[in-house]
This record gives structure tokens, sequence and C-alpha cells, in this order.
């Protein structure tokens, strides 16, 4: 498989698939089997995408300079031996500790890394791989929840997690290596933007953080990690909010699925979206979406079939954002220092993501109940679509 984008795809399939999505399924087993609560178990988790947040910031600057083959393969085989760790934790010590390596590993090889490869390496049509590898991504819970799942029926979880790190190291380490080998086009191929950061300088530290320091790059931060924070945040609790309404378990589940199904629908429609708007009117309209079907769903009181309808239009925000994201760097300030400013914007936007299902649940439990903490985080998406008027630099305020 020579192709960057083909193998990217697979690649990033199985990594959030063994990394991110077989966690919550193995869960309830970790638990039962050693006595570990929860909640400590989700702590470590949760710490893990704090450290894969953090660690995007060196590695994308190393990124830039020397491409992702030696990145991501490592990233892959940090991430086979993290996972045999947790397999073989004798305690919650060690269990956290896995946790806290893979995550380093995570910042190397999930979508941040994956999405400055192609930005690269494809630009200037870079929009079109990108949509193909979240289409493909998309797949990952399909895939590796239930394959998780019937693992876990014959075997342990740590036997499962076993399993796991062997179809990690088959797919993905020869992959990274193999298929990204291709020369690292230099940061001005492609750069088509005239709002591209000065040549002689482009991937400097300090262009690099002149950009970071500048107001459109503050706004565009606040913004997208306030959306991120709502976004999973209404994930996670969406169960809870359309069982408190009336639905039962199994009607609120499928509601969460056909969210997922919306994720992909509005991926689809992306590039349509940006071919048709401009960088900050899309950021706007996206942002302002995500506040408005919030509130809906704080709002409207039934019936379930309408609330289902509301989280599927939630669903599809969500898939639009995550390319919003992903583009939101070269469409402001070009490809030349993409790895850099990319990494530095993701930080704060993971993290958030990270602690949004437990803040939620907190702030649930303060406001007294599930459709008035919806309202709040309706509020803080009207914030981040206000912050979103100022995200474009001069040189893009038409576009």
């Amino acid at each position: 498989m020579n192709s960057p984008l083909a193998a990217l795809c697979v690649t990033e399939i199985t990594s959030w698939g063994v990394l991110y999505y077989a966690f919550p399924v193995l869960a309830p087993a970790i638990t039962r089997d050693t006595g570990w609560s929860t909640g400590a178990i989700t702590a470590a988790f949760s710490a893990a995408l704090i450290v894969a947040a953090l660690g995007g910031i060196p590695l994308g600057r190393a990124l830039d300079r020397r491409g992702p083959r030696a990145l991501m393969t490592g990233g892959s085989a940090l991430a086979v031996l993290s996972v045999l760790g947790l397999a073989a934790a004798p305690n919650l010590w060690l269990f956290t500790a896995c946790w806290l390596v893979a995550g380093a590993a995570m910042a190397a090889v999930l979508y941040q890394p994956a999405f400055a490869a192609l930005t690269r390496y494809y630009a200037p049509r870079h929009v079109t791989a990108l949509t193909t590898l979240t289409l493909a991504a998309g797949l990952a819970s399909t895939v590796f929840a239930p394959l998780t799942d019937a693992l876990s029926s014959h075997l342990s979880w740590r036997g499962a997690y076993l399993v796991l790190a062997a179809v990690l190291a088959v797919v993905t380490v020869p992959l990274h290596w193999l298929a990204l080998r291709r020369p690292w086009p230099s940061p001005h191929e492609g750069a088509t933007h005239r709002n591209d950061l000065p040549k002689k300088h482009a991937t400097g530290r300090a262009a690099v953080w002149g950009t970071v320091r500048s107001r459109p790059f503050l706004l565009l931060t606040a913004a997208l990690t306030l959306s991120a924070f709502t976004a999973f945040a209404v994930v996670v609790n969406l169960i809870p909010l359309l069982t408190s309404r009336g639905a039962d378990a199994s009607v609120a589940a499928w509601a969460l699925g056909l969210g997922g199904v919306g994720q992909v629908a509005g991926r689809l429609g992306y590039r349509t979206l940006a071919r048709r708007t401009g960088v900050r009117a899309r950021t706007i309209w996206v942002l302002a979406l995500s506040a408005a079907t919030t509130a809906a769903l704080a709002l409207v009181p039934g019936p379930i079939a309408l609330l289902i309808a509301i989280a599927f239009l939630a669903g599809m925000t969500r898939g639009i954002a995550t390319l919003l994201q992903a583009t939101a760097v070269s469409d402001r300030w070009g490809t030349a220092a993409y790895g850099s400013l990319s990494g530095i914007l993701a930080a704060p936007i993971t993290t958030a993501s990270a602690i949004a299902p437990f803040a939620g649940a907190a702030l649930a439990a303060v406001l007294g109940g599930y459709p008035t903490m919806f309202l709040a985080l309706a509020a803080a998406a009207v914030i981040a679509t206000l912050f979103a008027i100022g995200t474009a630099p001069p040189t893009t305020q038409n576009r």
C-alpha cells in the first residue's frame, strides 16, 4: 500500500479503534476483574488524552521539519508497548502509567500527525484527502467496538488487549514505515494562499509564535476549544438527557448511534461548504449550528422522534467541526508550518474534550438536571460563535 492516504485510512481506523474505542467496551470487565473503580480507570484514560494534547505541540514542530514517517512509525511501536503494558498491569498505578505512555503514542498516531501529513502531501487539494481520512476513521468504532466485545466474550480483558496489541503491531507499524517513505515536500510546495507565513522564515519558531500570539489565532483557539467542550459534553450526556425526557435506554442508544451517522453525512458535505463559503463565515455558521442544536436539545421536551432528529443534526455539526479544525490552520496561514500551528491549536481543544464528560455530568448535578446543563452548554457554544467573528487574519477577511 504505497498511497499515504490509503495507508493512513487503515492505520487511523486501527489506532483509534485500539487506543480509544476499545476502552469503553472493556471498562466494565476491568472493573469487575480488578476491583478498581470505574472513576479511577476512566481518569487514567482521560489523563492519556491530556498527555496526547500536550505532546502534540513538540511533535508538530518535529513533523514540520522531518516528516511523518519516523514519528508515526515510532508512535505505533510505542502504542503497541503501551497496550501490552495495559494487559499486564498488576495494579492501578502501573495501569495508569501505561495509559500515560499510550497518550504519548496517541499524539504521534492519531488525527493531528495524519492531518499534517496529508495537508503537506496533497496540498493544495488536501481538503479532499482530509475528508476521505475522516470518513474512513469514522468507521473505527463500527469495526472495533464489536470486535473488542467479541474478544472479551471469549477472553479476559487482558487477553483482549493482547490480541488488539498484535493487531496494532501488524497493521500500523509496517504501513507507517512503508507508505510514508516518499520525500517530505518543501513547506512551500502547494502553498497557494496569500496569507501564508513569510516564506523565508515560514517554519521558524519566531514566525510560528508570532502567529500564535496574534488575535485571530487566540480567538480561533478559544472558539474551537469551547465548541469542542460543548460537543463532547453533549455526546456523553445525550443518553441521560433523552432518558430524562422519557426515552428508554435502547432508543437513547440508537439516537447516539444516529448521531454518528450524522457525523459521516456532515463530513461528506464539507467540501461543498468550503467551496461556497469564506473561512470566517463557515466557522461562524458551524459553531452557530452547534449552539442551536444544543439549545434545541435543552428546550424541546419531545416527542422523542423530534429529539432524535435534533441529535442527528448535532452529529452532522460534529462531523463538520472535525474538518473545520483540520483545515483551520491551512485556510488561514497556509501549509508551511501546519504541524507546529495545528499542534498548538489542538492542545487545548483535546484537553477540553478530555474533561468534558466529567464536567458535563458535574454541571448537571449542580444545575439540577440535564436540560439545564444542556442550556448552559448552548450558552458556551454561543460565546464560541462570537469568538469566531474575529478568527480570520486580515488577508482572509473576504475569503
